[in-house]
């Protein structure tokens, strides 16, 4: 098998491109900007997707779902919010086709059914929410509402790519509401933890967790908290984000409570988001030159078995003990798939797999029978060893264990090695330039310095790290004081 993939080395942005696409995760489709997400992708997303709903159940939310379409007068409510998005909306103005008289066989827009109001397809839900809560809450007894949606949602791009920035994209999108500005920053904060924990854990991917500046934050918050990763390329990648609205779009809304006390006052709300984003940041973080590297968490096959054999009479006798294997390590919870095809030969197979990122591959020939074992290989080192065959229900679990914590391990490396710590403006240059990856800088706190960082490097702060100690320091631009450092980056 021909993978055809580019070297990371000589065009990553290619070779992202390339692997996802002859990896079977996803497709650029017929509509400009949007993508198929095939099988395989939609697989690991549904696991991210379970996992991430068994962890928000956990801390009290609950499921619902909202309209695709906002009229644009609640779009508009919260000013900042409809501002920050109104370049990215795809707006419906119509509500029927009708055959056109003019080209037979063609339709066009009834120019008889224009929509009163026009409706924005949603970029994120806020407004509609918020609008339906003010008929939900009327009383401290109605809080807190916890409440998540799954749901697809639609942002203008005119330069995309797969998983990372697409025109429609799938996500979850939280939204709650409280009694008091204590209870929605806690929200904020535990939701932000959910995340790192999921990227961590599942993803193998580490995190800084950190604050936007207010130049980065969402459209109507009054903070958002982030998580960032660094992928391969010494790019930073934004993998999700939790927002302290404050009361802002309880105002807009007019979304009031009465308080134990008797009194009347706005609520306080939050929202928070992953979206098939976090897709692109499992390539891009563990991939290599042979194809995808997947965490045993997040694989949907964790274990591939592929039979070396001659004739139907060898293959049966290796079927019976390999159905057994897959028999005892379904019952531990782990994904297997005996590639039993005959249309393929046993290299295609290791390729195919190794591409497709499984994290185990199991070979069992005539003569292992013979023998009682197995060849055992791990796509994250290469590694292949023999093994007795008795032995892989007990040591396969405990395997995929280990993997999931090299893939971590590893990534964690990458991110010490590529942080570098600078204080002149000449270093930053020069460390952007060469090296990528985060920079540890001082920033005197204004948006001034900030854009003229970015319109001359094309780095931006990422964060500030909620864990970054105070340290007296200058600006390495303007020379005013700091308190700390801040983590700049180039970003996807």
């Amino acid at each position: 098998m021909s993978k055809g993939l580019p070297k990371r080395s000589e065009d990553y942005s290619l070779w992202y491109n390339e692997l996802v696409k002859k990896a079977g995760l996803a497709e650029n489709s017929a509509v400009r900007g949007c993508m198929v997400i095939k099988p395989y992708g939609y697989a690991i997303w549904e696991k991210m997707q379970r996992q991430l709903d068994d962890m928000f159940k956990a801390t009290g939310h609950e499921n619902a779902y909202f309209p695709l379409f906002v009229p644009k007068s609640l779009f508009e409510a919260e000013e900042q919010n409809a501002e920050g998005f109104a370049k990215e909306c795809a707006v419906v103005t119509h509500y029927r086709l009708q055959n056109d008289p003019d080209k037979p066989g063609k339709l066009r827009v009834d120019p008889n059914a224009k929509l009163e109001e026009e409706l924005i397809v949603r970029p994120t839900s806020e407004a509609v929410i918020w609008n339906t809560y003010k008929g939900w809450i009327q009383s401290y007894r109605d809080l807190p509402i916890l409440v998540n949606q799954w749901a697809n949602v639609v942002r203008w791009e005119m330069r995309t790519r797969l998983f990372l920035r697409t025109a429609e994209f799938l996500w979850q999108e939280g939204h709650t509401a409280h009694a008091t500005s204590e209870e929605a920053v806690a929200e904020a904060e535990q939701m932000l933890e959910v995340y790192a924990t999921f990227a961590e854990q599942y993803i193998a991917l580490p995190v800084v967790r950190g604050v936007k500046t207010e130049s980065e934050r969402f459209a109507g918050a009054l903070n958002t908290y982030c998580i960032e990763g660094l992928m391969q390329d010494g790019k930073a990648l934004q993998a999700g984000t939790s927002h302290f609205l404050g009361q802002n779009f309880a105002k807009a809304f007019d979304v009031k409570f009465a308080t134990k006390e008797g009194g009347l006052e706005h609520v306080w709300g939050t929202s928070w988001g992953v979206s098939t984003r976090l897709m692109g940041a499992l390539v891009m973080a563990h991939s290599d030159d042979e194809g995808l590297v997947l965490p045993p968490k997040l694989a949907p096959i964790q274990v591939v078995i592929v039979p070396i054999y001659k004739g139907d009479e060898q293959l049966a006798q290796i079927s019976e003990k390999v159905l057994q294997l897959k028999k005892e390590l379904e019952a531990k919870g782990i994904s297997v798939k005996f590639d039993n095809r005959d249309t393929e030969r046993p290299g295609f197979k290791f390729a195919e797999w190794e591409l497709k990122g499984v994290p185990v591959r199991i070979a069992i020939g005539a003569r292992d029978l013979e023998n009682g074992t197995a060849e055992v290989a791990r796509r994250d080192t290469k590694e292949k060893s023999t093994q007795q065959f008795d032995s892989l229900a007990t040591l396969i679990p405990a395997l995929l264990d280990e993997i999931q914590e090299n893939i971590y391990n590893k990534a964690l490396t990458f991110r010490e090695e590529n942080t570098t710590k600078v204080d002149s403006y000449e270093e930053f240059k020069q460390v952007i330039d060469t090296k990528g990856g985060f920079v540890l800088a001082h920033w005197d706190g204004t948006p001034e310095t900030e854009e003229r960082i970015k319109e001359e490097t094309k780095a931006t702060i990422r964060c500030i790290a909620l864990d970054t100690p105070e340290e007296d320091g200058v600006d390495m631009i303007t020379g005013k004081p700091s308190k700390r450092r801040v983590y700049f980056a180039k970003a996807y």
